[in-house]
Parts: structure tokens; C-alpha cells; sequence
């Protein structure tokens, strides 16, 4: 399932900077989790395997079950929302898979991509948002009154924040260091700098939901856009400082004022 990928020159220079040790591969197939038997086939590719577990007592009792199984033992690796390019540190060293779409995606930003991915890795996030709210995806799930499918995608937008805005200060100094890429990140926020500004509205008349409003407003603060209310306030050093307990009272005070409105 998965070819070892080559990279031009600005983006292998990321990687030397970044994730020096990462393994970069190409999937022959698209997926939102890779099967478990794909995924063990990585351990012919790696040094060695170290599934991650995390505690049941972190999920709500209506987790899906996605989520579930992602916490447990099984070695999974990707998870619906993803995007064209994971990464994870459950092997050693590093790896970083672009799934069979990205063969559509527009060379410049799969290159980003894959830059952001080296960027993620070098800064020691966690792999997902699970582990980033750890014991506190319990009270988000409180703090959020929807389905545990909208808290899931809710929680996976507010983890992307938190790490754009460690990622974005990265990305700025690409400007002299990796022209290309820069160029890259500034054209895919510039894609999404027109909607932001109608996001509440959208969400008012429901033409979007909040859930869907979130994962936009998230996904553009790597690209250092300004957002609108109550966007903005993730928009701060607090956040990269406090993480999930910001993050939760985000949520509370922001459905607070939903139902007052």
C-alpha cells in the first residue's frame, strides 16, 4: 500500500529542519483511518511500531466509535477530517503518508503540505485532538450542546487552531528561507479569506452549521487571516499557552452567548 516519495529540494530542506529522521510515503489508496492490516504493513518500512492508547475515562459515553477505537489498542493512523497528508509518531521514526487524492492536489500546496506536516512534527504536537484535550474532552463535550459527532468535529478544528498558531510563525519566515512554500501559504489562506467575514451570519440563517463554521475559522488562523466574533478570541498567545482549558472555556462562554442570542 504505501512508496517511499521523493522531495524537491525547498521542501526536503523543511524536513532536514524539521523531522530529519521522517519517512515520507505515498498510499495507494485513500482512506479516513488506514485499515489496521495497511497500517502494520508500515512495519516492514520503519524501525518499530508503537501503537498510542489513551484512557476510556478521557471519551464521553456517546464517543463515536471512530474515536473508540482510535483510543484503544488497535494501531490507527489517520482519522476522518484529516486532510490529504497525516503524519504520525507511532512508528519509528516519523511518518508521513499523502493518501491517493493527493495525486489531484495542485503541486505547490501538496508540497505545503507536506512542509507543514515536517513543521507539526518538529514541534512535538500531539498527534491528534484527543490527546491534546486528554481529561478535559469530558468537559468540552459538556461545554458543547450537540452531537457527539459536531463535539468531535468542534474539538478536531480547535486542536488545528492551536497548532496553526504555533505552525504560522514558521511559516512567515518561509518568506526569504522557502519562497515557494510561502507563496503557497499565503495563495491557500487568500482562498479562504472571503468567507470568513460572512461566518456568523452563515451560521445565524443556517446556512452553516457551527460545527462547520468552527472547523473554517480554525483552519484559517495558520494562515495568520483575521477572524470574526467568537473566532477571534482563539486568535491569542493564551491559547498556544493554556491549550485544552482555554479552549474549554472558549466553548462555554461561546454557547453561553448563543443561547442568550
Amino acid at each position: 500500500m504505501f512508496t517511499e516519495r521523493s522531495l524537491p529540494d525547498d521542501v526536503a530542506a523543511v524536513r532536514a529542519a524539521h523531522a530529519p529522521d521522517c519517512l515520507v510515503l505515498d498510499a495507494s489508496a485513500d482512506f479516513e483511518t488506514i485499515p489496521p492490516a495497511a497500517a502494520e504493513d508500515l512495519g516492514l518500512l520503519v524501525e518499530s511500531l508503537d501503537p498510542a492508547t489513551y484512557p476510556s475515562e478521557w471519551l464521553p459515553d456517546d464517543a463515536p466509535a471512530l474515536l473508540v477505537r482510535y483510543a484503544g489498542s488497535d494501531f490507527t493512523i489517520g482519522m476522518p477530517g484529516d486532510g490529504t497528508v497525516v503524519w504520525t509518531r507511532q512508528t519509528v521514526p516519523p511518518t508521513v503518508v499523502a493518501k491517493k487524492r493527493a495525486e489531484g492536489t495542485p503541486e505547490e500546496f501538496l508540497d505545503f503540505l507536506f512542509a507543514e506536516a515536517f513543521v507539526q512534527i518538529g514541534l512535538d504536537v500531539p498527534e491528534q485532538f484527543l490527546p491534546f484535550f486528554g481529561e478535559h474532552y469530558r468537559e468540552l463535550d459538556r461545554a458543547v450542546p450537540l452531537g457527539p459527532s459536531d463535539v468531535y468535529q468542534v474539538a478536531a478544528a480547535l486542536y488545528e487552531a492551536w497548532v496553526g498558531l504555533q505552525t504560522r510563525e514558521v511559516f512567515r519566515e518561509w518568506a526569504d528561507d522557502s519562497p515557494r512554500l510561502h507563496e503557497a501559504w499565503v495563495d491557500a489562506g487568500e482562498r479562504l479569506e472571503g468567507r470568513l467575514a460572512d461566518l456568523p451570519t452563515a451560521v445565524a440563517h443556517g446556512e452553516t452549521s457551527f460545527p462547520e463554521a468552527t472547523e473554517f475559522a480554525c483552519s484559517a488562523i495558520k494562515h495568520d487571516l483575521e477572524l470574526p466574533a467568537p473566532f477571534a478570541a482563539l486568535d491569542t498567545a493564551a491559547y498556544v499557552e493554556y491549550g485544552p482549558d482555554y479552549a474549554v472555556q472558549w466553548a462555554e462562554k461561546t454557547f453561553a452567548q448563543l443561547v442568550d442570542d
